[in-house]
């Protein structure tokens, strides 16, 4: 049985510690999808061998300003051999991480996308075409995706990110006129969430 035990968490570890992490959410800025408590695993080998699509909700590092007191830090588990133990009992809820300064949203608008909103029937547009979002959730009566108008290019080696509870995101619309004017770069993003895993009444595949 001991045995078992330290193979299961040695190769929880290695596996965390390589490829995959896991964030505690600690806001409603992704809500329906994402709710506040729940826990989820993110798929490292995005985006540096798997490549990010338009619609994946990717966590990322700050990219300068962002974080504040409407947006607290989503909250990592550690991955040191110390906190394996810790990490497994993370892992079935047992356990509340350290925090850091990673963010999660949806990826709305990839490299060269023209990003607007809102078109005449309030949706939001990429490189001229509406976009279908299911995932939406907007205040009772709303009509628009957005309640701010943008247009932007998104540059080489960014990406345009919005959290699914759109009225009550500090995403990139919120944050044009901090370093990097909204746009996350690529290479702050940790990883792909793929599965919610805490609390198991909400266990599901989020795709990728």
């Amino acid at each position: 049985m001991l045995v078992i035990l330290v193979t299961a968490l040695v190769v929880s570890f290695l596996t965390e510690a390589f490829l995959i992490r896991t964030f505690y959410i600690p806001t409603g800025s992704m809500q329906d999808t994402l709710q506040i408590d729940d826990r989820i695993i993110v798929n490292e080998l995005v985006p540096d061998v798997v490549d990010i699509d338009r619609g994946d909700i990717v966590v990322f590092r700050d990219p300068g300003g962002w974080l504040g007191p409407v947006e607290p830090a989503p909250i990592e588990a550690g991955n040191t051999v110390v906190d394996g133990i810790q990490w497994l009992a993370g892992e079935v809820g047992l356990r509340v991480p350290d925090s850091d300064d990673h963010l999660v949203k949806r990826v709305i608008g990839l490299p060269g996308d023209d990003v607007a909103c809102c078109d005449a029937a309030g949706s939001t547009t990429v490189n001229g075409e509406p976009i279908t979002e299911p995932y939406l959730k907007l205040p009772a009566g709303a009509i628009r995706t957005s309640e701010y108008d943008f247009s932007v290019t998104v540059p080489a080696g960014g990406l345009w990110v919005e959290g699914d509870n759109r009225y009550n995101s500090a995403d990139s619309r919120l944050h044009t006129d901090t370093p990097g004017n909204g746009f996350v770069p690529v290479s702050d993003v940790v990883g792909r969430a793929f599965v919610i895993n805490w609390p198991l009444s909400h266990w599901s595949w989020l795709g990728g």
